[in-house]
């Protein structure tokens, strides 16, 4: 980072504070801020220890003994394209290694698996307990800097910048969540490497764990993380600041996972008439609508013939291409889409248990546009009614009344179909109704969608608007890997789409 930035040599064995958008250059951290580093790297630094190689840095926490409980992962982009077929195409292998003492991770390593060690990137979080917060470090040239902690992805000044591009809420970030784990080694998918590849003599390697226990892990440091912040944010008065800091997880997408199909693609060939089904976040944000808040929808995920799915990987020219590299036809695992991230969705889901807000209100703005789990200018609309501070009551509901207020107010006058209007109504619901209702909306438009899925002309809409959210995703600094996803023959600049409520897709309207 400071080379790349025309920062110069830093001085090695040196420990230095860059938070990218506060600091104008690296400094080394005197005493009393490098004092203030609790977590098991930090306290590695504070007592002159300065690992500069993955192995280097394994082996110390192994002679501390503090953190015995170790496991290593796997990713890649190019992994799981067959080696006859990627030529001189760049693997890019990286390892997540994770530290622990008990049942919580305490440390995570972010390390490339392939080149020189001494001169590849190596990234380390570190969980604070007495901060109650994670810290971010990255070694460079032969020193340590110190990017930043879980609040400094949440200040304006240095949110969405240097490491928070990606770790945008402070917290553990795995992409590729849920099963099959797109990209990573896990019991659905091995990262492909030749016989005579040098990395299968790496330790790390050797000892793989899978992306099924990496996520729960993630998990794990999410709701850590999430449970540490909204105790913060609460006042011994019970005054809430920067509620429209943790509202805008309620409201808009601060971030996105990437979800598949559990049908690999090569494999859809095989049987073109067995049914695909298409991921569940595709359609809503199940995670918080049913599971969290409890709506007693009732359904089967839509899916549809696999030779619609394969006239459409030809009709639309789908490809993975890095550079000189194309491959014809879709990720490993079928029908990449983004999803409501589980960052976003954990805040909603500790504000309900909480009290902080109710859950008629989360369900109210949530089922606000509710087909387009991502990328909803609708929902994004009713963060402007949520003030920066609130004040709780006894009873827990005074937040949510107060901005659902403000909201209903505003929406007399405006069209049925703005959100205000759309919000007023389901916040009208009575509290021994609201969840029915909700959950017949629902059940109706999945029956709508299951009803044109497995015709030609739906399914080539679901297609279009697979593709529309997933050109929504390049545009976030989280796409950083051009093997993500796939592209197609559809322009570039084609309209944004969004589905209706019918089942229907069509242009996103400007608000």
């Amino acid at each position: 980072m400071a080379a790349e930035n025309g920062y110069g040599q830093l001085a090695p064995s040196s420990v230095y504070r860059f938070v990218t958008g506060v600091d104008g250059r690296p400094t080394v951290m005197p005493p009393s801020q490098l004092d203030g580093l609790r977590d098991p790297m930090g306290l590695l630094l504070r007592q002159g220890i300065f690992p500069l190689t993955v192995h280097d840095l394994l082996a110390e926490f192994d002679r501390s003994g503090s953190l015995p409980l170790q496991r290593s992962f796997l990713a890649g982009e190019a992994g799981q394209i067959p080696l006859e077929a990627s030529g001189s195409l760049e693997r890019d292998l990286r390892f997540a290694i994770t530290r622990a003492q008990g049942g919580n991770v305490d440390i995570l390593i972010s390390a490339s698996a392939i080149g020189d060690p001494a001169a590849t990137f190596l990234q380390v979080m570190g969980w604070d307990p007495t901060g109650e917060q994670f810290n971010y470090y990255m070694r460079l040239d032969r020193s340590w800097v110190w990017a930043g902690n879980s609040y400094s992805a949440l200040a304006p000044e240095s949110r969405g910048r240097g490491c928070f591009d990606s770790h945008v809420n402070g917290s553990l970030v795995m992409k590729e969540l849920k099963q099959p784990w797109l990209h990573w080694q896990s019991m659905n998918a091995t990262i492909q490497l030749a016989p005579d590849d040098p990395l299968r003599r790496n330790p790390l390697y050797q000892s793989l764990s899978g992306a099924e226990d990496l996520e729960h892990t993630v998990r794990a440091g999410v709701r850590r993380w999430t449970a540490a912040r909204l105790k913060r944010a609460v006042a011994p008065d019970g005054r809430i600041a920067d509620l429209d800091r943790l509202l805008r997880q309620l409201c808009t997408n601060t971030t996105v996972n990437l979800a598949t199909s559990p049908t690999a693609s090569g494999s859809v060939a095989d049987n073109p008439a067995e049914p695909l089904t298409l991921p569940l976040g595709f359609w809503l944000n199940a995670d918080s609508l049913l599971d969290d808040l409890g709506i007693p929808a009732s359904f089967a995920p839509p899916s549809a013939p696999g030779r619609l799915y394969l006239d459409s990987l030809a009709r639309y020219e789908f490809a993975l291409v890095e550079a000189e590299f194309r491959q014809p036809g879709d990720t490993f695992f079928a029908f990449i889409v983004p999803e409501a991230a589980f960052e976003d969705i954990e805040v909603v889901n500790q504000l309900v248990r909480r009290k902080m807000i109710s859950a008629r209100f989360a369900a109210s703005v949530l089922m606000v546009d509710f087909p387009n789990p991502v990328f909803s200018a609708a929902r994004a609309k009713l963060l402007d009614y949520v003030p920066p501070a609130a004040t709780l009551d006894s009873a827990g509901a005074g937040v949510s009344r107060q901005i659902a207020e403000a909201i209903v107010r505003a929406a007399d006058g405006l069209p049925p179909d703005s959100p205000e209007a759309r919000f007023a109504e389901h916040w009208g619901l009575a509290d021994t109704e609201w969840r029915d209702v909700f959950a017949g909306h629902i059940q109706d438009y999945v029956a709508s969608v299951t009803a044109r899925i497995g015709t030609a002309q739906g399914f080539d809409d679901y297609v279009r608007l697979a593709e529309s959210r997933r050109r929504e995703f390049r545009s976030m600094r989280l796409n950083e890997f051009t093997l993500t996803m796939p592209v197609t023959n559809i322009p570039r600049d084609a309209p944004l789409l969004r589905m209706n409520q019918d089942g229907t897709v069509s242009e996103k309207p400007a608000l």
